[in-house]
C-alpha cells in the first residue's frame, strides 16, 4: 500500500463494504421470499418467486463486485475520502439526520422551517433576518403546495396541532 492511504478511508475497503451490504440485502431478499414461498405451484409462482430471484441477482452482483475490488484496488492505497473531504460531507450529513429527527418529532414543517433556517445561517452564513423568513417561507410554501394544492397531507408534529391544523 502506499503512504496514501494512510491519510482515509481507501477505496478497497469502500469497495468492500458496499459490496457486504449490498450481498446481505440480498441474503435477506432471498431469505424473506423463502418464507412466504418462492417455489412453484399447480397456480404459478408462489409471492415469493420473483423477489427470491432478484435477492440471487443482488447477490451474485456484490460477489462480483468484491472479485472487482480484489483485482482492481486492492494494494492500491487509492484514497475514497481523506480527513477534509470528510468533514465537508458531515457539514452536510449531519444535518440533513438532525432534519430527520426534528420532522419525526415535531413533523415535516417545523422540521423543513429549521433546517433551511439553519443551513442559511450556518452553512450559507446568512444574517438571521434573512435565514429565519426563509425556512418560515419554505415551509409555509410546502404547506400550501401539498396540504392545500395537492390535498396530500405530510407529517404533522405538536405544533401543528397547537393551531388546529390537522
Amino acid at each position: 500500500m502506499s503512504e496514501n492511504s494512510a491519510n482515509g478511508i481507501s477505496r478497497f475497503t469502500v469497495e468492500l463494504g458496499v459490496a457486504a451490504l449490498t450481498g446481505a440485502f440480498g441474503v435477506a431478499v432471498c431469505y424473506g421470499s423463502l418464507d412466504i414461498g418462492a417455489g412453484w405451484t399447480d397456480m404459478g409462482p408462489d409471492a415469493g418467486y420473483f423477489p427470491f430471484y432478484i435477492g440471487l441477482l443482488i447477490v451474485f452482483g456484490s460477489l462480483v463486485n468484491i472479485v472487482q475490488a480484489f483485482l482492481k484496488h486492492r494494494g492500491t492505497g487509492e484514497v475514497f475520502i481523506d480527513a477534509g473531504r470528510a468533514k465537508v460531507v458531515a457539514s452536510f450529513l449531519l444535518p440533513l439526520v438532525a432534519f430527520g429527527a426534528i420532522a419525526a418529532w415535531l413533523g415535516l414543517y417545523v422540521g423543513t422551517a429549521l433546517y433551511i433556517a439553519s443551513t442559511m445561517l450556518f452553512q450559507g452564513r446568512y444574517k438571521w433576518w434573512i435565514a429565519l423568513p426563509a425556512g418560515l417561507g419554505v415551509s409555509l410554501a410546502f404547506f400550501l403546495i401539498f396540504e392545500i394544492g395537492f390535498q396530500v397531507p405530510l407529517l404533522k408534529g405538536p405544533v401543528e396541532a397547537w393551531f388546529g391544523i390537522y
